[in-house]
């Protein structure tokens, strides 16, 4: 019995001093995955979709619990369905690589605030009505993105986060905004 307390008592100790292990973060490259529900609700569109990106970058530590960085990667939005009755449309589709700023921010030793924005170079397709005529555009954006999350770091090198990206597309009369809510993976060396 006492061996079983004092095994109980040793993980309970190793269990509470685990954020303590996570002392501060340094410079360095990451990169990460993310993949979550899409959103896109205009120009005929009413979906979701399942999107997902990656990232690689660097994050350069301004002080204990702050650091700022630069990314570039891939996100593909996903597709969406037209509204019943606009099927004329044809799905409306949006995917593309980016480049941009980030930022992480520790708000205790293992808990976090994120954010990020930067330029989106999307591969739009997709359609609207002019009137009551459908226009069909299958061009390249060269708009922007933004999100913000929270999360957890396991350590100086994992954590795990739930994100908010906004992604801006149009080109030739169609506007592709969608959003991606998100579960996402890094891991920093």
């Amino acid at each position: 019995m006492k061996n079983m307390l004092f095994a109980t008592a040793l993980a309970a100790a190793s269990f509470l001093a685990l954020p303590a292990a996570h002392a501060d973060n340094t410079s360095g490259f990451f990169i990460n995955g993310n993949v979550g529900q899409s959103n896109f609700d205009k120009h005929g569109y009413d979906d979701t979709d399942t999107g997902y990106g990656a990232n690689i970058g660097y994050r350069w530590a301004l002080a204990p619990n702050f650091l700022l960085g630069v990314e570039g990667g891939y996100a593909n939005i996903g597709s969406f369905d037209a509204r019943t009755g606009n099927g004329a449309l044809g799905k409306a589709e949006l995917k593309g690589w980016n480049v941009g700023a980030n930022a992480h921010f520790n708000l205790t030793d293992n808990w976090y605030l994120s954010g990020r924005a930067g330029w989106f170079r999307g591969d739009m397709r997709g359609g609207y009505f002019s009137g009551t005529t459908p226009v069909y555009v299958n061009d390249t954006s060269n708009k922007w993105y933004a999100g913000a999350g929270f999360g957890y770091d396991f350590s100086n090198n994992v954590s795990v986060g739930l994100n908010y990206d906004y992604y801006k597309a149009n080109k030739g009369g169609l506007t592709l905004n969608p959003s991606l809510v998100s579960v996402s993976a890094e891991y920093r060396f």
